[in-house]
């Protein structure tokens, strides 16, 4: 028998999407998201939805691009404290020892030690409550080329990417 538990945000698996965005000055940022899936396919796109108060935010909304790396599981601590700290109050990418590499595609900077790698213009916002879900048209992929099957296309089981599981606030890889 099932039992109702209310009303909540949990739906499986919730990606990790580590959101990159430069500020107005130029200042490289990453941002762990967890609300944020594939949302069309013509013209390809996906959503994250951020909170004003972040400063990611105020960096998409000047710029109107960010990107996704999307961390293997053998990078789930520097993804969870880019979820966790501020980047108005630190340098995520010098206190993780992560790699900013500028896109050639948008104006936002990518982690250069993640596989996989979604590079957006955002063309659409829409406030939703607490969040803004931003829509991201996907520009381009990258995918790191040991991570490729043999049709071309990225390979779960060698990137072990990381899941979050939002009701007990838990990471698990692959």
């Amino acid at each position: 028998m099932k039992k109702s538990i209310g009303a909540k945000t949990l739906a499986y698996p919730t990606p990790v999407f580590v959101v990159g965005t430069y500020d107005s000055l130029g200042k490289p940022n990453i941002m762990t998201v967890a609300w944020g899936g594939i949302c069309c396919s013509v013209p390809p796109c996906v959503t994250i939805s951020l909170r004003k108060a972040t400063h990611t935010y105020g960096n998409i909304m000047e710029k109107m691009a960010y990107t996704i790396s999307i961390p293997g599981d053998q990078h789930m601590r520097e993804a969870d404290y880019c979820g966790i700290e501020s980047g108005g109050k630190a340098d995520k990418f010098a206190v993780t020892g992560l790699t900013p590499i500028k896109s050639d595609k948008v104006d936002a900077p990518y982690v250069k030690e993640f596989p996989l790698i979604l590079e957006c213009k955002v063309i659409q916002t829409f406030e939703i409550g607490l969040h803004t879900q931003f829509t991201g048209e996907i520009i381009d992929i990258m995918v790191d080329e040991e991570y490729l099957d043999e049709r071309g296309l990225p390979d779960v089981s060698k990137m072990r990417p990381l899941i979050y599981e939002p009701g007990h606030g838990e990471y698990f890889g692959f």
